[in-house]
């Protein structure tokens, strides 16, 4: 979701042949991504907290008490102040570093697990989502990011779904951390979480575009050289860098330059996309009726239990897309997800509309269940995690920081809608009409998957920018020869 480099072909280093001896070290790289990745683990355990914690506050010897219409707000405010802060988290990031920012957000994460765990009113349980859901929105934007700046394209997609993995471990430990006591020990708890991160992840280096960009060449070099390994001569890497910052530079991005070429106009409409059919995909909706699915088909499990049932599945299906996004590629496997994830909920839909209408669906009673399951499988193989990584290789880099917070708000924004709607629709059209809403989504997320998303996979950044442009390698090629031979000519002159 930002930051990636791509290589200027008329740059000198295009013209260099590599002199490495050593293979570039892979364990730096996924230490970094891990670690930089902790803070997106915290976004998780902010996610789940309702889950466990809002049964508990709607009790009426709770303290403070939670009316369902308050509670709707105490799940739908994380997401709200999440796009307030995806929206100048690229610009800070420019400002002050990937690094320093994401260490920064350790403060109010923290703050707003304090301010929950002793809160006694709604209006501090408010206030903590709110200012959490501030810092998650941050971290959205800047820890992909830094994963993009220090992946080498060989594992460029797997660095890149470690953050929607690590989301899913965060929602997983929030499941497990609610059966310990009520709301204020679950905060408490998970207070832990943003203090692991920042002693952890502050021993890594910087981005080393971030610090080519400030003009700080022998500190971008050391971080590169500690991303690759001892080994391995990073010096055509550190050009093709400063080539593609200089470009940047030389042609700063506003938001205008957004839609002021074919190339960027399809990026934006690409990302936006994607996005929109994730959040629209209705995967909250599936994980909030989860519960009452469960209890429906049969099954004797606990709504706590089912509920850690779901986050064991989505963290084993979001690392089985680790393994495969760089093999099957991200279009193949945004296809399957959308086109399995319109038949689950098509299936979900007509097991309410049976039970709605008085049918016997004993013999069905698996249906409800597995339609769940498998929902959550490939969501968490191809819609949960892709986005996030597309979004890092469609944009060049001169317009990387303003399309990724414009695109991360846009998530962000849908996620509060759908979460704050989500009940309405179920009182206003009932729930198997609402879950068929849903498909028809997935089956336009198809659509419009098969028709405008290009497959990235294996390819330069730089190839996909031409791609998105409609031209072809060879005429960049061409034009970095005729751009050569006028130099030459104007230097012999």
């Amino acid at each position: 979701m930002a930051g990636h480099v791509f290589v200027s072909e008329h740059s000198r280093a295009a013209l260099t042949i590599s002199t490495n001896n050593g293979q570039a070290k892979k364990f730096p790289q996924y230490l970094a991504a891990i670690l930089a990745t902790l803070a997106a683990l915290v976004a998780g355990s902010f996610l789940s907290w309702t889950s466990p914690a809002l049964p508990l506050l709607q009790k009426p010897s709770s303290v403070p008490y939670v009316t369902d219409e308050e509670g709707s707000w105490i799940g739908s405010l994380l997401n709200l102040g999440a796009f307030l802060g995806a929206l100048p988290a690229g610009l800070v990031a420019d400002w002050i570093g990937r690094k320093v920012t994401l260490c920064a957000l350790t403060i109010p994460l923290t703050g707003s697990w304090l301010l929950m765990a002793f809160g006694g009113s709604v209006v501090e349980l408010f206030l903590g989502r709110f200012i959490g859901g501030v810092a998650i929105g941050a971290v959205s934007v800047a820890a992909p990011m830094y994963i993009a700046e220090l992946a080498e394209s060989s594992i460029r997609g797997a660095l890149g779904t470690l953050f929607q993995l690590q989301i899913t471990i965060g929602i997983l430990f929030g499941y497990v951390a609610g059966m310990v006591g009520d709301h204020r020990t679950l905060s408490f708890i998970s207070c832990a979480l943003p203090v692991l991160f920042f002693i952890t992840f502050i021993w890594m280096p910087e981005s080393p575009v971030f610090l080519l960009s400030k003009n700080r060449k022998d500190a971008a070099r050391k971080a590169l050289q500690w991303f690759r390994g001892k080994d391995y001569d990073v010096e055509d890497e550190l050009m093709r860098m400063s080539d593609t910052i200089k470009e940047a530079a030389e042609n700063k991005g506003t938001l205008g330059d957004l839609i002021s070429s074919r190339g960027t106009v399809k990026a934006m409409i690409v990302a936006l996309g994607i996005m929109t059919f994730q959040q629209t995909s209705g995967v909250n909706a599936v994980i909030f009726y989860s519960g009452n699915i469960f209890q429906n088909s049969g099954c004797t499990f606990s709504a706590t239990t089912a509920s850690i049932i779901i986050g064991v599945v989505q963290v084993l299906a979001t690392y089985s897309s680790t393994l495969l996004v760089d093999k099957a590629g991200r279009r193949v496997l945004l296809l399957l997800s959308s086109t399995v994830m319109a038949v689950c909920l098509t299936a979900l839909g007509l097991s309410f509309h049976l039970q709605t209408h008085g049918y016997d669906v004993s013999s069905i009673s698996w249906l409800p269940l597995a339609s769940v399951a498998l929902f959550i499988v490939v969501f968490s193989m191809g819609f949960g995690p892709i986005p996030w990584i597309m979004i890092g290789e469609l944009f060049p880099n001169n317009v990387k920081g303003i399309a990724s917070a414009v695109t991360a708000a846009s998530a962000w924004i849908l996620a509060f809608t759908v979460t704050k709607t989500f009940q309405n629709l179920l009182d206003l059209l009932g729930s198997p009409i609402t879950f068929w809403l849903f498909a028809v989504m997935c089956v336009a997320g198809t659509i419009f998957t098969f028709v405008l998303v290009p497959e990235t996979k294996g390819k330069d950044l730089e190839d996909i920018q031409l791609e998105l442009s409609g031209k072809k390698k060879s005429d960049r090629e061409l034009e970095a020869v005729v751009d050569g031979s006028l130099s030459k000519t104007n230097v012999n002159i």
